[in-house]
């Protein structure tokens, strides 16, 4: 019984990030959903059949993957992982997502993603040292 309810939740999660991405302009493809989301995220990229099996259905993202899809599509991340709820919970109000993207910001992301693996190991490890020193709390 536990095992069909992970499958179905699995299942309703890729409808709803299928969807999600259309109301955003994005076809729902494994492709485009790599590149976008590779763009967004700091940490190690995701593959191309790990996108795919969460556009099937076959798993789910972690909490910090669920957090970027849920920026980049503008929608809530408790949205995505369990679809629309008829109260808030506790009564908390929905947070505010940065979305917007500066140009210089998305410069920066592109020069990220051309480096090589050790040198993004690098640079994340800079950004976070940099963070600390700052007094920045990182995600």
């Amino acid at each position: 019984m536990l095992h069909i309810r992970g499958m179905e939740e699995k299942r309703l999660f890729a409808e709803r990030l299928k969807q999600a991405m259309r109301e955003a302009g994005y076809d729902p493809r494994p492709s485009v959903l790599e590149r976008e989301f590779n763009l967004r995220f700091w940490g190690k990229p995701i593959t191309f059949q790990g996108v795919r099996r969460w556009l099937r259905g076959e798993s789910l993202p972690s909490q910090d993957k669920l957090t970027v899809l849920a920026q980049w599509l503008k929608v809530e991340p408790q949205q995505l992982r369990y679809g629309a709820a008829d109260d808030q919970g506790v009564g908390e109000p929905p947070a505010a997502w940065r979305t917007e993207m500066s140009d210089e910001e998305r410069e920066l992301l592109d020069t990220y993603r051309a480096l090589p693996e050790q040198q993004r190991d690098t640079l994340r490890e800079v950004a976070a040292a940099l963070a600390v020193a700052s007094g920045v709390k990182p995600r």
